[in-house]
């Protein structure tokens, strides 16, 4: 199963998700606005036939893409996104404590 697919991101008025969906098995990483500039990343969501294939890996080069184009910070309240956060240096000025 080829893990390149489109991350579509869906915004609503107190966060939003982003998600890829490949052969209609979907993963998603969640979001809510704490503030100005300032979100959390709260939850991802990989399902057993993704898991290693990248998804969730893919899931946040989006989100830090996202928040580094529109200036804003991210809170990991998720483990994964944290445990992603603490593999990269090159992303700590993105992420803050809550």
């Amino acid at each position: 199963m080829s893990t390149e697919a489109v991350i579509r991101r869906e915004d609503g008025p107190g966060g939003g998700r982003y998600v890829l969906d490949l052969g209609g098995v979907e993963a998603e990483l969640t979001w809510k606005v704490l503030g100005p500039g300032r979100i959390v990343a709260d939850h991802t969501l990989v399902p057993d036939a993704l898991r290693g294939t990248g998804v969730g890996r893919q899931l946040v080069d989006r989100l830090v893409a996202d928040a580094r184009a529109e200036g804003v910070t991210i809170v990991p309240a998720c483990s994964f996104v944290a445990a992603m956060a603490r593999r990269h240096p090159a992303w700590a000025d993105l992420f803050v404590s809550p």
